[in-house]
């Protein structure tokens, strides 16, 4: 198969890599959208970009992976077509039903997150225990992380930029108290608090791994330790805190996160 690098087709790449910075597109879109856009160039393998070859890319990625992973790499190869003025070759995503409920193997519960939390204490990864906590009182992604700073700490409120959108998550008191703290004890006067020795955000492959290592000492299935799970819990959890939709009362953080 012909290497895709220093060939016209890798140089579009190049071009379309740059069309999504112009674009602002967010860092972990960029990486995504070029490595489905370089597997799709390394498919055609020098060939001309066909509807043919476009819809056998397609059997193949369906035939290799899940739906939604699937779904994912002809999203980016359909934008990539849409850059080089071929939207005439996009193929149509794969049908996919959603599920409106987690497999209990899957679902992770309020007592699974508390035993991942002590687990977290019981062996000193404080910053992964309040990672937990964070995520779970909020409903962030791992990815807006880095928006929790030690001054939106001390206002009690984060603004989340993503994607050119602006929401503001609200911050309850005592774990703001817990992050501070946290922070002072790492020197962190300013910035995000959640970084690596290096001084780096810690990414989705940092907490995705640690989860997985805390999973064995909780205990907990490990099919149900993922950070996504924690976004689904705290919706779950605000959906009960809030069961009366004709009710006054607004969600208290408090009760989301002792």
């Amino acid at each position: 198969m012909q290497n895709t690098k220093n060939t016209p087709q890798a140089d579009a790449a190049e071009g379309y890599l740059d069309y999504l910075r112009q674009a602002e597109r967010s860092a972990a879109t960029i990486e995504k959208y070029g490595r489905y856009v370089r597997a799709f160039l390394l498919h055609l393998g020098g060939a001309a970009v066909t509807r043919d070859a476009v819809i056998a890319f397609k059997e193949a990625v369906a035939a290799k992976y899940t739906a939604s992973g699937a779904n994912g790499m002809l999203a980016a190869v359909n934008s990539f077509l849409d850059y080089l003025g071929r939207g005439e070759l996009k193929t149509r995503l794969l049908r996919v039903q959603r599920k409106m409920f987690l497999s209990p193997a899957r679902e992770l519960l309020r007592g699974d997150y508390e035993k991942l939390v002590r687990a977290a204490r019981d062996c000193g990864q404080r910053r992964m225990g309040l990672v937990l906590q964070t995520m779970f009182s909020t409903g962030i992604r791992v990815s807006e992380l880095c928006y929790i700073t030690v001054e939106a700490l001390k206002e009690g409120r984060a603004e989340i930029n993503m994607k050119g959108k602006v929401r503001v998550i609200l911050l309850q008191g005592k774990l703001c108290k817990k992050l501070l703290a946290f922070a002072k004890r790492q020197g962190i006067t300013s910035g995000s608090v959640f970084v690596t020795r290096r001084g780096n955000p810690i990414d989705r492959s940092n907490i995705w791994k640690a989860m997985k290592k805390l999973s064995f000492y909780a205990r907990v299935a490990g099919s149900k330790v993922f950070p996504h799970n924690l976004r689904h819990l705290f919706a779950c959890m605000y959906y009960k805190a809030n069961a009366d939709i004709g009710g006054e009362a607004p969600i208290s953080f408090e009760t989301l996160s002792r």
